[in-house]
């Protein structure tokens, strides 16, 4: 069996990656850094690679891969949009995803979706300055509300088992329904879910037929005062029409683990910088915005999938030609 070039490993992989290295017995060198154009010579003689999800992967750095005799890639995340897949199947370099634990994002969303409701954001500020006054920060009840749900996968599907236990009425929109999620929540039309949900909670994956779904005249079919939750991808929101909803009231919050153009910023220390993504230091402004640097995933539970996953991915590729997490 070949040998395996993981990138960019982050360091709490790392014991994943010797636990798992050890169990499936594979050949696997580290390299710390990201795959580009220029590292992609480092895969020199290795079958496969691993990237993180967050490492975009360009034309350029297939068409080297594919110089170095790299047959498969796989991405260490359920997203993929960071593959050029046009390119990779140019250079004949066919790649995966992973699954991990849904639990991680579901669970995530389903606090976002609380405090968002509860404005815990602003009685967290208050509480800093020593202000314990009741006066605008009087909250709902989960139990009163309707909550849709775009995108019914794994997460998806484990958000709504999650908000099952609040009482709340829970519809759902999917190109796929599943069956199995339907003793807990009613399927609806897109539209109809914009217009009927107090909260909208977003994890659909990212296509070019879903890029800024929610816009400004999505939001006009939407209730006065609604919640946007986006724990999916940055893009399934226009941010300027998000703001601009915010500014005059219609979005009554949001709370987001993934924004547009989050790549130059999340996961690094900006303290002593200046944010250029503009829209994001809008956002942050908001008494009624809450944002994490896309960290809902991150659990180890979630960490050891994905790292595990990735390599059994590879062994099967390299194995049997074929992956269960083949992206065709």
């Amino acid at each position: 069996m070949g040998k395996i070039v993981v990138y960019d490993p982050r360091q709490d992989e790392m014991g994943f990656f010797k636990k798992h290295h050890e169990e499936l017995g594979l050949d696997i060198e580290y390299v710390g850094e990201e795959l580009n154009s220029e590292t992609a010579v480092k895969a020199n003689g290795a079958e496969a690679v691993t990237v993180p999800g967050s490492n975009n992967v360009d034309s350029l750095a297939l068409k080297v891969l594919g110089e170095m005799g790299v047959k498969y890639l796989a991405v260490r995340s359920a997203g993929y949009n960071n593959i050029d897949s046009k390119a990779a199947k140019e250079y004949g370099i066919r790649f995966s995803n992973v699954n991990y634990s849904s639990n991680s994002v579901a669970d995530f969303t389903t606090m976002l979706i609380l405090m968002s409701i509860r404005k815990v954001k602003q009685i967290i500020a208050r509480n800093d300055v020593q202000d314990y006054t009741l006066a605008g920060i009087q909250g709902r009840e989960i139990r009163n509300l309707t909550i849709g749900i775009v995108g019914t996968g794994k997460i998806g599907a484990t958000v709504a088992r999650n908000l099952s236990g609040f009482g709340c009425k829970i519809i759902g929109y999917d190109v796929y329904e599943n069956d199995n999620l339907k003793d807990v929540l009613e399927y609806v039309s897109l539209d109809e879910l914009l217009s009927r949900s107090d909260v909208i909670t977003l994890h659909a994956p990212l296509f070019d037929s879903n890029f800024h779904m929610i816009n400004k005249e999505s939001m006009k079919k939407m209730k006065d005062g609604v919640c946007i939750v986006n724990c999916g991808r940055g893009p399934l929101i226009d941010t300027e029409a998000l703001i601009e909803g915010l500014e005059n009231g219609k979005i009554g919050a949001a709370a987001l683990d993934v924004v547009e153009g989050e790549g130059n910023v999340f996961n690094s220390d900006h303290r002593l910088d200046i944010i250029t993504n503009r829209n994001l230091s809008i956002l942050r402004a908001f008494p009624n915005v809450i944002y994490t640097p896309h960290a809902a995933f991150y659990t180890d539970q979630a960490v050891s999938d994905m790292v595990e996953n990735a390599l059994k991915s590879l062994q099967s590729f390299m194995s049997t030609g074929e992956s269960q997490w083949e992206i065709k």
